[in-house]
């Protein structure tokens, strides 16, 4: 199995009626040099500019941003290639990105690479540290930037290294 963490960013609070502005996924393994970045073109004319602005971009710039069927190709490609055996998808806020992902992929793709469930790394921390009150945030060393490959990247860090320090057994392969 391969654990790889995402990070989504949107326009809005829900796929479908709002639009997932761009998106970034790092294998969990040593080195994470294994790292998929998306951009996507806007598939509604709804959007919040709240929700649009913690991306960075303004409507203007997604426009102009890769067609959303081919980047969610891409991606299913990347996943298929870079895992070894079941992917699992991991996510700081696994509610907010999956919701985002599993609707683009079936919607686009017609299938998730990722099956029907995810991981949420607050928990997985929380439980292994045994602590309901805990964050594991304190652990990432790549700043949390709302860039999602930064995100992704802090993210993946800290699981490596609570999942080191604590002894956690998950296989990162």
């Amino acid at each position: 199995m391969s654990c790889i963490m995402v990070d989504v960013e949107s326009d809005g609070p829900i796929p479908g009626d709002f639009s997932l502005v761009c998106f970034a996924a790092v294998v969990v393994r040593e080195g994470l040099a294994d790292t998929f970045y998306g951009r996507l073109r806007p598939i509604s004319e709804r959007w919040d500019s709240e929700a649009l602005a913690v991306s960075g971009f303004t409507r203007e710039q997604t426009l102009g941003f890769d067609d959303p069927a081919a980047v969610m190709r891409e991606f299913a490609a990347w996943v298929a290639a870079k895992s070894r055996g079941r992917p699992i998808f991991v996510s700081d806020n696994n509610g907010y990105d999956w919701s985002f992902v599993n609707w683009y992929f079936h919607h686009f793709t017609g299938a998730n690479p990722f099956g029907f469930s995810s991981m949420n790394l607050g928990s997985l921390y929380k439980g292994a540290v045994r602590d309901t009150f805990q964050s594991f945030k304190h652990l990432r060393r790549t700043a949390h930037t709302h860039h999602p490959v930064d995100n992704a990247r802090g993210n993946a860090e800290a699981m490596l290294e609570f999942c080191r320090t604590l002894d956690v057994k998950i296989r990162l392969e």
